[in-house]
């Protein structure tokens, strides 16, 4: 059972980092009840874990690494569902954007990343937030060392696949 200080609590940390949980929730899932949905299911997660919450990690870790897990689970169950991975946002994007070099290319690394497995798209997202690489082994319960070696390997991927478009 939780007290009301606790459920306090919990409610002042989640809207502190809901743009985690926002921004997690947008790189894995593009129709919009489905997001709802997908928030729901990490709030309620997270909810789950907050007792044993550890305060030797920043709540940003604690929240990273739950939401990204639901959100990995969700996909999973997703993809299964449907057979197009390609997100029809990123697919939007493109047809929206302005048809400059640099527009061009961010709409290419998009759907680049979104071609990723889950894994490298979270460490992907995790980096493209500046997050450093403790923070990202922290959040993925991976080494700092596995961290370096995947980023360089999804850069190195995602380089190749920009050379061969030329």
């Amino acid at each position: 059972m939780s007290t009301p200080e606790q459920s306090e609590q919990f409610l002042q940390v989640l809207e502190a980092h809901k743009g985690i949980i926002y921004k997690v929730a947008n790189s894995y899932c593009n129709d919009t009840e489905e997001r709802k949905d997908l928030i729901q299911e990490m709030s309620v997660q997270l909810w789950k874990a907050f007792a044993s919450y550890r305060p030797e990690y920043k709540y940003s870790t604690w929240i990273y690494r739950i939401a990204l897990n639901v959100a990995i689970s969700f996909y999973r169950k997703k993809t299964l569902r449907r057979t197009n991975p390609i997100s029809e946002t990123i697919l939007n994007i493109g047809e929206e954007a302005d048809h400059t070099d640099t527009a061009e290319r961010m709409f290419l690394l998009q759907k680049f990343i979104a071609g990723l497995k889950e894994i490298d798209r979270a460490l992907m997202l995790l980096y493209l937030e500046e997050k450093s690489h403790r923070e990202i082994a922290d959040i993925m319960g991976i080494s700092e060392s596995n961290v370096s070696t995947k980023i360089g390997r999804i850069k190195l991927e995602l380089r190749q696949k920009f050379s061969n478009l030329k």
